[in-house]
């Protein structure tokens, strides 16, 4: 079980240094937990899965493990977009299992403060659960919003990736 992060309670002090990876989708920066990415790969062909959901690409072969690829632009209702020479796949460990992600661009390595977490706040996004997002940085003029990806599957979609 991974540990959750959370921002600060008003009043707390605890102050632990937290490192994560930003990476963008279109306009908007992210982050997740370094802990989590497991490797940073170039974008590559995804064998396609017939009667998937639509955010999930298919599936490639990485060093003899078989991943599921997710599209987090599709995932977050975003608009598709072609894939350049800045799309990467972020391998992720989630609940103990590998995922890829795909993001547009993997920006840098962070270090912040837990102090600088501020909660993000409550979005009634047509129902869509928002539990991963764990929180809201200020980083110069840009908001990066802060993701803990385990949080964004149901049970039923985790039963699924379990048969990759």
């Amino acid at each position: 079980m991974s540990r959750a992060i959370v921002p600060l309670v008003k009043g707390e002090t605890q102050n632990e240094l937290i490192q994560l990876v930003s990476f963008n989708l279109g306009a908007e920066e992210y982050a997740v937990e370094v802990l989590k990415v497991r490797e940073i790969i170039r974008m590559t062909a995804i064998t396609h899965i017939p009667n998937t959901p639509p955010s999930i690409e298919g599936i490639i072969n990485l060093r003899g493990k078989v991943i599921p690829i997710v599209s987090l632009r599709s995932r977050f209702n975003m608009m598709e977009s072609d894939t350049d020479q800045h799309t990467r796949i972020m391998v992720m460990d989630i609940d103990g299992k590998l995922m890829g992600f795909i993001v547009d661009g993997v920006s840098e390595v962070i270090r912040i403060s837990s102090g600088e977490i501020q909660p993000s706040p409550a979005m009634a996004a047509g129902g869509m659960d928002q539990d991963f997002i764990c929180g809201v940085i200020q980083r110069g003029e840009q908001l990066l919003l802060m993701l803990q990806l385990d949080r964004m599957f149901s049970g039923e979609e985790q039963d699924a990736f379990s048969s990759f």
